[in-house]
């Protein structure tokens, strides 16, 4: 490499200064050693090669006629790298060869590999670059030009003869002299804080910096990669071998489907069937021919994006001739998550700078992955579509944040993108009133209105605090205005049921609702179990999550506290500041976390969304030296440098965790995979092959939610209600259809069922002699709890109802029973009554 300094003068361009000592001794040719080609700097400076330490600046503006001698100081200031030969302590090294002989007096020209200069510019010439002569020049000469420097120089040599000095320097200046490297100890901290956190002080081999960077990223992006093409892999092979699913016919395929993922799966195949991409999509919007007597917008109500861009896929790519549709929907899916985690692992790595924080993240995250995702016991979930583009915009968020949020500007450029996101959702959701009215929408308008309305006070005074408490007040008054103004003007409906389940929630109410005791007793949106928890510390991500969000958490506090007190930071943070805290990218996901995490203590069905960013999170902490450096700064550690630790710890707990997982748990995955089991479901096969060979194509068929969405997969009938729950109505028709298994009497029962336009009726044996473990949780307790037949709580007066339960006494065949139903099927799970066509009612 070569290293420029700059010179202080214009006239040294034109050769040495008569008034200044020169570095280097004068050549029989006239040479001063080490001189070479000058070049011309920035700003009309100019900089010539370096001779030794220099004597003021290294750059001063260049001014024509400043002939002035250079003042010299006894003790030199170093140079742009002065640190790489520093003692601990001391000053600028000396050679021991002479009293006050400097550092370069002796050969300036081979200081730090230097090379000597081919052709030099005699001194004194007027040109702005001077003329090379081909004569040469004596020593004494040039010992006039130069004046101090020479006369120096001969006193020293007074002691020898002059035949003695020619020929001595004859030798000197024709011999190569070798260089005397002098004893140099370099300073740990400095050299660590270079070597990860390099400076552009000097011009190294282009080339190679780019190589070794290029080849950091190329196998970092390759890693992460490689991850989500394993873990899509081992989800495939996974599901093979848990549903046998190659080697089962289409019907038990589509069984494995339940629920409301019946239902999504259901509409793909309706947008394969249909004669047109157009045509298919207005019957989705215009949908008649999924529940009795209601026409739905699907698309709108069920969020089918993806099974419309699925079928798109499907039908443009010619998969037809290849795959059959239920892999090609599978596969895109397992895909997704496999983005899904390579979104993670890039997370993870822009966040510490080192992709093996990224492998852990995807090894926490498939370990962990009964608490990560819920693929594999129901594939077409909302969730497993939306989460891998969710991990994709926080990547790219995290690393707009750590390169480009330095100013307002990049953050009133954030607000925007979430500006225009909302609204992009706001059209692709059907005018969906509730985003208008979202307080988050009013929160970030307010912020951009306080920005704009703040005056600019000098930092530090009373008056700035007084103005940041304003600000504050401002910002929380313009949100709520925002809101109650836009909730004035913008018709929206109220989600009335949701606030009432979180008033019974949380115990702030109670009720005797059917619906709102059912969805309290589904264990997705109950607390955690402490399962939840052992089975996150046997893993040691708890534990290590904890460690990395207390110190994040204290370190972004510290940071605010500063700033709030008036104190300057500094833009660029170094290893050395101790402020993880104050990095951008830090504060946004240690707040989001936190967030993330008090709603998945509240409902255990959000831990989906949590228990990812805890192992990213978590991943990323361990394997950065920031993190280290801050906890070891808060402990004064004194014994060993903080630095060489943090750098120690941040490679060797990863590898020591990693290595830990490998030997637990790598056996545990191989094992799941070579097991082979098998979905076996007879009673539900043969309930679908009687309702598709003898049911009519205009049938309406009435049972519990669950199973007639896998009716309406398997055999395309129409039914009465859905596993839908964000539908008032749908809500509705879910309790009065469960009333089959309620103590209430035949009429009401056939009512209930005709004001439907329901044909046959499905009894499932598991609901009507259902065993639950907890408590008041069973349809039929809840059933008799709100209909006011018995009271389970302590001290009330219990009620009974003269109707036994209706699921019970349909199956003995007496009248009146038998005059509203007639069973038509029956095995060992289902019991299929037709309704029949009466005239009159019997008592």
């Amino acid at each position: 490499m070569k290293l420029m300094i700059f010179s202080e003068s214009k006239d040294e361009r034109r050769g040495t200064p008569a008034g200044r000592p020169a570095f280097g001794r004068v050549g029989r040719r006239g040479r001063v050693p080490g001189a070479g080609r000058r070049r011309r700097g920035r700003g009309g400076r100019e900089c010539r090669p370096w001779a030794g330490p220099p004597a003021q600046s290294s750059c001063l503006p260049a001014q024509a006629g400043l002939g002035a001698p250079a003042k010299r100081s006894g003790r030199p200031p170093l140079p742009a790298l002065w640190f790489l030969g520093r003692r601990a302590g001391r000053g600028w090294p000396r050679h021991r060869r002479g009293a006050g002989q400097e550092v370069g007096a002796r050969r300036p020209g081979a200081v730090l590999g230097l090379r000597r200069g081919s052709a030099t510019r005699r001194a004194g010439d007027s040109g702005p670059r001077g003329t090379r002569r081909g004569t040469r020049a004596s020593a004494e000469t040039m010992a006039e030009e130069e004046g101090p420097t020479v006369e120096l120089r001969q006193r020293k040599k007074l002691k020898s003869s002059e035949n003695k000095e020619s020929v001595k320097e004859e030798k000197i200046s024709d011999t190569p002299i070798p260089e005397r490297a002098p004893k140099r100890r370099y300073s740990v901290l400095l050299v660590l804080e270079a070597v990860l956190r390099p400076k552009v002080i000097l011009s190294t081999s282009g080339p190679d910096v780019l190589f070794q960077r290029f080849a950091k990223i190329f196998i970092g992006c390759l890693a992460a990669v490689t991850s989500g093409m394993m873990y899509a892999l081992y989800l495939s092979a996974y599901h093979e071998r848990k549903f046998w699913f190659s080697n089962r016919q289409e019907l038990e395929r589509e069984i494995t489907f339940q629920g409301d993922s019946a239902i999504y799966y259901s509409y793909y195949k309706d947008m394969l069937k249909a004669p047109s991409f157009e045509r298919g999509v207005y019957e989705l919007t215009h949908n008649n021919k999924t529940v009795s007597l209601k026409t739905i917008n699907a698309v709108q109500q069920m969020s089918l994006y993806p099974e419309l861009i699925a079928s798109v896929l499907y039908q443009a790519t010619g998969s037809n001739e290849i795959i059959e549709p239920v892999y090609f929907y599978i596969g895109i899916v397992f895909g997704l998550q496999g983005i899904y985690v390579t979104a993670l692992f890039v997370t993870s790595w822009l966040m510490s700078g080192t992709w093996l924080a990224g492998m852990l993240t995807v090894a926490w995250f498939i370990i962990n992955r009964v608490d990560t995702t819920r693929i594999e016991y129901s594939i077409p979930l909302r969730e497993n579509w939306a989460l891998p583009y969710f991990a994709c915009q926080i990547a790219a968020l995290t690393g707009y944040l750590k390169s480009n949020l330095n100013t307002y500007g990049e953050v009133h450029e954030v607000y925007k993108i979430y500006i225009f996101s909302l609204f992009l959702g706001y059209l692709l959701q059907f005018e969906n009133s509730a985003l208008l009215v979202s307080p988050l929408l009013s929160l970030v308008v307010a912020l951009m209105l306080a920005k704009c309305l703040q005056l600019n006070v000098k930092k530090g005074t009373f008056i700035a605090k007084i103005m940041k408490v304003i600000n504050f007040y401002l910002v929380c008054t313009l949100t709520v205005t925002l809101n109650i103004i836009m909730k004035m003007f913008v018709p929206h409906k109220e989600n009335g049921h949701m606030l009432k389940f979180l008033e019974v929630k949380f115990g702030l109410n109670m009720t005797k609702n059917f619906t709102m005791n059912w969805l309290l007793c589904q264990e997705s949106l109950q607390a955690p179990s402490q399962d939840f928890f052992l089975r996150l510390t046997q893993s040691s991500l708890l534990p290590f999550y904890i460690l990395v969000l207390i110190i994040c958490f204290l370190s972004m506090m510290q940071v605010i506290f500063r700033r709030i007190g008036g104190k300057s930071l500094k833009e660029t943070i170094t290893l050395e500041d101790e402020r993880i805290g104050g990095r951008p990218e830090i504060i946004y996901h240690v707040i989001h976390t936190i967030l993330l995490g008090s709603l998945a203590m509240v409902i255990e069905g959000l831990k989906y969304l949590w228990t990812p960013y805890v192992c990213m999170l978590a991943a990323f902490g361990v394997c950065s030296p920031e993190l280290w450096m801050t906890l070891f700064k808060w402990l004064r550690l004194r014994t060993v440098h903080p630095v060489l630790l943090a750098l120690i710890l941040s490679m060797a707990v990863p590898t020591i965790i990693g290595l830990s997982l490998w030997k637990e748990f790598f056996p545990r995955l191989m094992t799941e995979l070579m097991e082979l089991q098998e979905f076996y479901d007879p009673d539900t096969v043969e309930l679908m092959t009687w309702i598709k060979r003898q049911a009519p194509v205009a049938a309406v068929f009435a049972g519990s939610p669950q199973l007639m969405g896998a009716i309406k997969l398997c055999t395309g009938w129409m039914v009465t209600s859905l596993p839908l729950y964000n539908d008032d109505d749908l809500l509705k028709r879910n309790e009065n259809i469960y009333q089959i298994y309620s103590k209430r009497s035949a009429e009401d029962i056939y009512k209930i069922l005709t004001s439907y336009k329901a044909n046959y009726l499905i009894v499932e044996d598991a609901i009507c002699n259902e065993v639950g473990t907890t408590r008041g949780c069973r349809v039929k307790d809840l059933l008799d709890i709100a209909n006011g037949h018995v009271v389970c709580e302590e001290g009330d007066k219990l009620t009974y109802s003269k109707y036994g339960r209706f699921c019970h006494e349909v199956k003995i065949n007496y009248s009146p029973y038998v005059n509203y139903f007639t069973r038509v099927y029956w095995n060992r799970s289902y019991f299929v009554y037709k309704i029949n066509t009466v005239i009159s009612f019997q008592s």
